[in-house]
């Protein structure tokens, strides 16, 4: 037994594992961080709305992504690791409350927060932990995180196209290195069984932040609602958003959303689905995020013709929300249900035709597209026994 395992800090190999209250009070601050991108897209679209939304957006999920694997392997109950967990809340809100202008004058807030939240838990947890194998495997995390923070804060204190691009290279340094097992000098790549987890609690932590960032759809579209006057056409296009939220929900959670805990116990390479999952659900997300924004300018105004820019970033969103759906089953089954597809073709032809009809019909024409996924799941699943997931090599 190490020392830190003796003091109660790390949770491996404990056998089941539930989700506890912590992480989910954690991923709350999470929502409040969505809801302030998706809407800071709303009041921009446009490319440059685009890709800043994108940054922003990528980097917020990689605080989430980070915590869930860091609270996947320590107690949260034990007073040190519920102090970081704190020092993470408070960062994410202070990225949260810059990302209206991270852009503009409140850069070096957005990147401060993000630098402090990796590398200042890693330096707790290098100081915290006991055990040499888990001090290199935080020494590990904070070694990347560290040269990323060079572009971040370099990023923070230069505008305009080049704050933009040393941002998306930090970022890129952080998803590579986690997807090749963060390789440090003396100490080497993250050996596999360290990527070894609780797959039930692996499973309900992406489910619960998928269900959150929904959480986020119905936040935007009422407080749209309720901040213009309630006519018909603005009920009708809440309705829409609201039968577009659940449309979502039912289509992650049919099959491959309620079989993932299974998925990762029958694969052979647990720690491709640990390693995976952050850029499967980050499309899913994304997607939840460009329909947020999509809404709230639909039930602004129902009645104006849909804009180029609108039809693309709704369609565009569900189709980045289908083909991260798409992945997640192909993970779970090794293959692909066709009506994905089908979706997708359905609407990329759409686009062009929607450019010509109201935003209300725009919304309308999606959450069909989206009911007509959920009806064919619905009929494939009354059709034949449930299918077991397939063994991943």
């Amino acid at each position: 037994m190490t020392t830190d395992q003796a003091v109660g800090l790390t949770r491996e190999d404990e056998g089941p594992q539930r989700v506890t209250l912590l992480e989910l009070f954690l991923d709350l601050v999470f929502v409040a961080a969505l809801a302030l991108t998706s809407r800071t897209l709303a009041q921009r679209l446009d490319w440059v709305g685009l890709f800043e939304t994108g940054v922003l957006l990528t980097a917020i999920w990689w605080v989430w992504a980070a915590s869930a694997l860091a609270t996947e392997l320590q107690h949260l109950g034990q007073p040190p690791i519920f102090a970081v967990t704190l020092w993470v809340m408070f960062g994410t809100i202070l990225m949260a409350g810059a990302v209206p202008r991270a852009f503009a004058e409140h850069g070096l807030i957005f990147a401060g927060a993000y630098v402090a939240i990796q590398v200042g838990r890693g330096t707790f947890l290098v100081a915290a932990l006991g055990g040499r194998m888990e001090q290199q495997r935080s020494g590990r995390f904070m070694f990347w995180f560290s040269v990323s923070a060079v572009p971040w804060l370099a990023g923070a204190f230069v505008s305009g196209p080049a704050r933009g691009l040393l941002w998306a290279a930090a970022l890129a340094v952080d998803y590579a290195a986690a997807w090749l097992r963060y390789p440090t000098p003396r100490i080497g790549r993250l050996p596999a069984p360290h990527y070894a987890v609780a797959a039930d609690h692996l499973a309900e932590r992406y489910q619960q932040i998928f269900t959150l960032a929904l959480g986020d759809l119905i936040l935007v579209i009422t407080l749209t609602y309720a901040a213009h006057d309630l006519t018909i056409e603005r009920t009708g296009a809440l309705l829409i958003g609201f039968a577009a939220t659940v449309l979502l929900w039912q289509i992650y959670v049919h099959r491959a959303g309620a079989l993932l805990k299974a998925a990762i116990e029958a694969s052979r390479d647990p720690g491709g689905f640990v390693r995976s999952a952050p850029n499967t659900h980050l499309l899913m997300v994304a997607g939840v995020v460009a329909a947020s924004a999509s809404f709230e300018v639909i039930i602004s105004e129902p009645a104006e013709e849909t804009s180029p820019w609108l039809a693309g970033v709704l369609l565009g969103g569900l189709a980045l929300f289908l083909l991260g759906r798409a992945r997640f089953e192909y993970e779970v089954f090794s293959r692909v249900s066709p009506s994905r597809l089908l979706a997708l073709l359905a609407l990329a032809v759409a686009g062009p035709v929607l450019m010509l009809a109201p935003a209300l019909v725009a919304g309308l024409a999606a959450t069909l597209v989206l009911a007509g996924v959920a009806v064919t799941d619905s009929i494939r699943a009354h059709g034949k026994p449930p299918e077991p997931p397939m063994p991943s090599t």
